[in-house]
């Protein structure tokens, strides 16, 4: 079956001429040293900017930078600090518009997309404004004449390495916090996807952040090895692929550096007979299509379980009927679009069945070079099938047949995974057993895609993250600071005891 939707002339606005993305040090743009790159738009596969790749010496500037004003920065009082986060908010609501559009040209996501992860950083923001209220350190009277206290102390320079499906929530995760709490923060963006951070910084640098406090340093592999190879930078968060995100950690740890580096996932929903059907339709159609399925969080299989065979007509007519461009944006690269074309390919030849095709999309000529992919939907996949076990990062379901619960559970927990899980299921014992038994970060019950809201925090279990903590959330501190204790005694007790 071929999808019929065509790639429509939706309101993305592409920039007229390609845009120079520099590093941001100091609070001034300053061309990156290393060689230069194009960035290519998803939606046409023509050039929209032009990216320098950073290179060791570069590093160094931003650090020092970054170091001198951090030292400032971290004795203002934390209620200076929010206010800034305050003031960058509404700037972020004010031009959440011109952020969509950039996103939308650069990643290949739809305008909605766009807003809704503008939108969600803008949450976490906000979570970072109430940590005045939240994180003011404790103390207590231990004994008498005798208190302990901890204050929470900031790293001094951080660093932040962010994907290219994600140009302004996966940074938004982390710099407001980091930034609250008292750092300098070092954002390395995607280079296929570096335009976004240009306003993102002049949002912060309006809001009246001082200048070395965010650093923008543009880049590809080198840049990111000389960050994690720094001695001047003490914490690094990262968000990718399973593979670097293990290197991230293994090599930034090897220099005593703090990380939390979160990888992929192969995210699977269990599909009971009993299931709403809208409710069902709705949910896994819009999980594995949206990002056009380029998220950690986004279903890669669906365990049927028992005759789901109406259940999976309605996904299927769901899913067929999502509007390219509009519903569903496009692949980051045409590289991307023919291993995922591959990977149909191969799951056909192990004897899947294909019940609705995306690999040949109708296009209009404004969009025909573009990285186009519609849904996909690929039936009575086996189990340890690259299908089934590989994480695609595209537009594809895979559907695995099993009779029971127990079979769909036996088969989740042997993933090396573990971001996301789900059931759509009307019985509450059904989905509580899931929820206890899932092998999975976060689970969501008749939820596609179970991303917690804030303050409840983002982050996976085994190979989907490596390191301590979540990136998000209250949890999320310990990333981003140290924890002082003091203990302190003024004079001597009359009635002294082992503590005093």
């Amino acid at each position: 079956m071929t999808t019929q939707n065509t790639a429509s002339l939706n309101a993305v606005q592409l920039p007229q001429s390609p845009i120079s993305c520099s590093n941001f040090i100091g609070g001034k743009w300053v061309a990156a040293t290393g060689p230069q790159f194009d960035i290519i738009s998803p939606y046409s596969g023509r050039v929209i900017g032009r990216v320098g790749h950073s290179t060791a010496g570069d590093i160094d500037e931003a650090v020092r930078s970054a170091a001198t004003a951090a030292k400032v920065w971290g004795r203002t009082p934390i209620k200076e600090r929010c206010a800034v986060m305050f003031r960058f908010r509404q700037n972020l609501l004010r031009d959440i518009e011109l952020l969509s559009h950039r996103i939308s040209a650069e990643s290949g996501k739809t305008l909605a997309e766009a807003r809704a992860g503008v939108m969600k950083g803008i949450e976490v923001t906000e979570f970072a404004t109430s940590l005045q209220n939240i994180e003011s350190g404790g103390k207590m009277e231990v004994s008498r004449g005798v208190t302990c206290e901890y204050r929470r102390e900031p790293l001094g320079v951080v660093a932040g390495i962010t994907p290219f499906n994600f140009p302004a929530m996966v940074p938004l995760w982390m710099i407001p916090i980091a930034i609250t709490l008292g750092n300098a923060f070092i954002w390395k963006p995607s280079d296929k996807t570096p335009l976004t951070s240009i306003l993102i910084a002049e949002l912060m640098k309006e809001a009246g952040l001082p200048d070395g406090i965010l650093t923008v340093i543009q880049g590809g592999r080198e840049t990111v090895e000389a960050i994690l190879d720094h001695p001047g930078i003490s914490s690094i968060g990262f968000v990718g692929s399973t593979p670097v995100a293990r290197q991230v950690y293994t090599r930034g740890s090897a220099h005593g550096k703090r990380v939390l580096a979160l990888g992929g996932a192969k995210n699977h929903i269990i599909l009971m007979p009993d299931a709403d059907p809208d409710l069902a339709a709705r949910g896994i159609a819009d999980s594995f299509t949206g990002c056009a399925g380029q998220r950690c969080m986004a279903a890669s299989v669906l365990l049927a379980v028992g005759d789901c065979d109406a259940l999976l007509k309605e996904i299927t007519a769901k899913a067929s009927a999502i509007r390219l461009g509009e519903e569903m944006g496009a692949l980051i690269t045409q590289e991307a679009r023919e291993r995922i074309r591959s990977a149909i390919d191969a799951a056909q030849e192990n004897g899947a069945t294909i019940r609705l095709d995306g690999r040949t999309p109708q296009l209009g000529q404004e969009w025909s070079a573009g990285h186009w992919l519609a849904p996909t939907i690929l039936d009575q996949v086996k189990p340890g099938t690259q299908a089934a076990v590989e994480e695609l990062f595209g537009p594809v379901l895979s559907i695995v047949r099993v009779k029971t619960l127990s079979e769909a559970l036996a088969i989740q927990s042997t993933s090396p995974f573990g971001n996301a899980a789900s059931v759509f299921t009307r019985d509450g014992g059904v989905a509580e057993r899931v929820c206890r038994e899932s092998k999975a970060g976060m689970v969501g019950v008749n939820i596609g895609v179970p991303v917690p809201r804030e303050p409840f925090s983002f982050g996976g279990v085994a190979e989907s993250k490596f390191g301590q903590g979540d990136i998000t959330g209250p949890s999320s501190l310990d990333l981003w600071t140290d924890l002082k204790k003091v203990t302190t005694k003024w004079s001597v007790a009359s009635d002294q005891n082992w503590m005093s």
